[in-house]
């Protein structure tokens, strides 16, 4: 009959499952670090993405509102009083909306029928300077009454 004796262990052991195994945890703490930044960064991009879209949305709302208003009053055979009815000075929506600030909400409208000259198709006719009426529709709305982040300018022609 066979005893079993188990192996003698070295006197002097290396530990190099220990430097090994402290090597994979300091890897996987930094591959869940960098997950967490990369986590964070889509949670802000996508919070942006809503903003600017609500901004946009609150914009074409108001533009069509406003294009709804002029085609109401034009339809009771009335005037809608725009905020400039003559071409000149030249009107930059850019320019206008970087002078209202972020937060505001504001309409800009242009009568511009009368900025061209329309002429008839048939050759030698007479030339008619009154095209009806046709509208630039300029709004600026944020994405939320208080505390705005993002802020979308419309500019639209519209010919009721």
């Amino acid at each position: 009959m066979r005893r079993f004796h188990p192996r003698p262990t070295p006197a002097r052991q290396q530990g190099a499952v220990l430097y090994v195994a402290l090597i994979m945890l300091i890897l996987l703490a930094l591959i869940g670090l960098v997950g967490m930044q990369v986590t964070g960064m889509q949670e802000r991009m996508a919070a942006n993405y809503l903003r600017g879209n609500l901004a946009f949305q609150n914009a074409e709302a108001n533009a069509r509102g406003t294009e709804a208003d002029i085609d109401a009053a034009l339809s009771a055979g009335g005037t809608y009083p725009a905020n400039q009815e003559v071409c000149d000075p030249i009107f930059d929506p850019l320019t206008w909306a970087n002078g209202l600030g972020t937060a505001a909400k504001s309409t800009y409208t242009r009568r511009v029928d009368k900025c061209f000259a329309a002429s008839s198709l048939i050759v030698g006719a007479k030339q008619n300077e009154e095209t009806g009426n046709i509208y630039e529709v300029t709004v600026l709305a944020s994405d939320a009454d208080n505390n705005a982040v993002s802020s979308a300018v419309i500019n639209t022609v519209f010919i009721p």
